[in-house]
């Protein structure tokens, strides 16, 4: 996906739920408006000294307030509209000028928050708030032409006439600008949101693609380290074979039990073959050296012990032999676990334990490091884990212990290997 050129980003238009927000929202401003009108009226306390009828009164407020039903999917004509109808309001002077004020920097605001054409946005507004402004200045001259106004209670050290020009012009000044500016703030808000979802989804894609190579490459390991142990299991098979073959008319019994040695291993090789078809690339090379099991811990335990840790081990239950691709596939993950303590938890000390159970083979490997594992769910070490143990169709558990420190716990089924051996 092409990143957008963001000076040049155009705002999508409003979503459904934003229209509906919009209806509700005109409503509430009209609510508002009758009321602000009424309450006006009975005080008799009228923006301009005097007002028409009432209901010419309500007239103009629903005017103003139904265009804000479209304000986000027409902001330049919404505003257009209701700035010409707010003038035309204060000509006919309406007896409330404080929601039809509210209405205009509303539709201010939205224009520069939703209106596409940023060219547009900003003179749009330059103009409507420069038409307001002279406007302002034909009703301060018109007044100050005509009847002189009385200050009964002014007290301060300005001529009153002075200061309600200058009051004037400041509260209108302060009221363009901060809906120019807030507007203007909303819509790089958004464009900031969409600039971030972009990355939050270019993130994501690269993370399932580093996902899928380090399934791809985890996977290929995996079929070449049971190459080895499929291999082994065929050589066997073709010794014991010809062992049988040797001896079978001068010695039945033992070309019987070299038979049943074929038969044996044939079984155990077919049950790990069934779980390294799932994972086998037919462009994996084969990896000639010999694959590692449980007889190897000693020395990862002693590699971890070299590079500053504290090590103890365990073994719990009756040892018993279990198959070469699941001793393989337990020191694989004793390995990634203590490679991950070394290098990202900051431990002083390590347990790993090993049990032996009814009919599977468990790994513990805790620490008293941060708690917390640099290698994350996505990543590539517990990627390569689950890979592992879902050949054997085991399962594992990994994250932060309750008190401090990281646990790794494996299960490796093995009841039916040992059944087939």
């Amino acid at each position: 996906m092409e990143e957008p050129v963001w000076n040049e980003w155009r705002r999508p238009g409003p979503t459904p739920a934003q229209r509906r927000r919009d209806l509700g929202i005109a409503a509430l401003v009209l609510l508002c408006a009758v009321e602000f009108t009424v309450l006006v009226n009975s005080v008799g306390a009228f923006a301009f000294g005097r007002a028409p009828d009432l209901r010419e009164q309500l007239a103009w407020v629903l005017a103003l307030s139904v265009p804000l039903v479209v304000r986000r999917r027409y902001p330049l004509a919404v505003m257009l509209v209701v700035s010409a109808l707010f003038i035309a309001a204060q000509v006919r002077q309406l007896g409330d000028n404080l929601v039809p004020s509210a209405i205009l920097f509303l539709t201010i605001f939205t224009v520069g928050a939703w209106e596409r054409n940023r060219v547009v946005a900003r003179w749009s507004r330059i103009g409507v708030i420069v038409a307001m402004f002279l406007w302002l200045g034909f009703s301060l001259v018109r007044a100050l032409l005509g009847p002189v106004q009385s200050f009964n209670k002014a007290a301060g050290p300005m001529d009153p006439t002075l200061a309600s020009v200058l009051y004037g012009l400041e509260f209108n000044i302060f009221f363009f600008v901060f809906a120019y500016v807030v507007g203007e703030m909303a819509w790089t808000a958004a464009r900031r949101q969409a600039q971030l979802e972009f990355q939050a989804e270019e993130l994501r894609r690269s993370q399932e693609q580093n996902t899928r190579g380090a399934l791809a490459a985890e996977r290929m390991r995996i079929a070449r380290d049971l190459h080895d142990v499929v291999a082994h299991h065929v050589s066997v098979m073709g010794i014991q074979a010809g062992a049988a073959r040797r001896v079978l008319d001068s010695d039945p019994a033992l070309a019987r039990d070299a038979l049943q040695t074929v038969e044996q291993t044939a079984r155990t090789a077919i049950n790990e073959l069934r779980g390294l078809l799932g994972v086998l690339r037919a462009d994996a090379e084969p990896d000639l050296r010999a694959a590692p099991g449980l007889d190897d811990l000693p020395e990862l335990l002693d590699n971890a012990r070299a590079a500053g840790l504290e090590v103890s081990h365990g073994v719990y239950g009756s040892p018993r032999e279990v198959s070469s691709a699941v001793a393989l596939s337990a020191y694989r993950v004793v390995q990634e676990a203590l490679t991950n303590v070394v290098k990202h938890a900051g431990a002083q000390h390590v347990d790993v334990r090993m049990r032996f159970l009814d009919s599977a083979l468990e790994l513990e490997i805790t620490d008293d490091g941060r708690g917390r594992s640099v290698v994350s769910d996505s990543g590539f070490g517990l990627v390569g884990m689950r890979e592992r143990l879902a050949v054997h169709g085991g399962s594992l558990e990994a994250g932060p212990r309750r008190d401090a420190g990281y646990l790794v716990r494996a299960s490796l089924p093995t009841a039916s290997s040992e059944e087939t051996a």
